[in-house]
């Protein structure tokens, strides 16, 4: 008899909305830097974040069971929260904005998709360890 923890997992790649939702959010945050006026250090953060947020939700959907990529998601929106105070363009309004709305969704996107990659984890679809 078959139990569901033997059920093969009904996630699939390139499925999963919160990871087109993180894709979005971080190419948002890499294209916001052509209409949002920027110093050195918000540039810098904006398109570095938002393109290693880029990675990681491809990496996301391409392997929709990993739940590293889901922490990632979180911990790059959380470092683009505070990267306005912390590499001095809080007074940047658009680019400091953009930086605190992206984040934020960033982790909230993340938190979202993390149940689903922990169950398919969980159920042995993560691959060879």
């Amino acid at each position: 008899m078959a139990t569901r923890a033997n059920e093969p997992s009904k996630v699939r790649p390139w499925t999963r909305w919160q990871d087109w939702a993180a894709l979005v959010l971080g190419l948002y945050a890499v294209l916001a830097t052509m209409w949002t006026r920027t110093s050195g250090g918000a540039l810098s953060a904006m398109v570095v974040l938002g393109g290693l947020l880029v990675i990681a939700a491809v990496w996301s959907l391409a392997l929709p069971r990993s739940m590293t990529s889901e922490y990632a998601h979180m911990l790059l929106g959380v470092l683009l929260f505070i990267a306005p105070w912390v590499l001095g363009y809080s007074a940047l309004t658009g680019a400091a904005w953009t930086s605190w709305v992206v984040g934020v969704l960033a982790v909230l996107v993340g938190a979202a998709a993390l149940p689903e990659a922990t169950v398919a984890h969980g159920r042995g679809v993560a691959g060879q360890h």
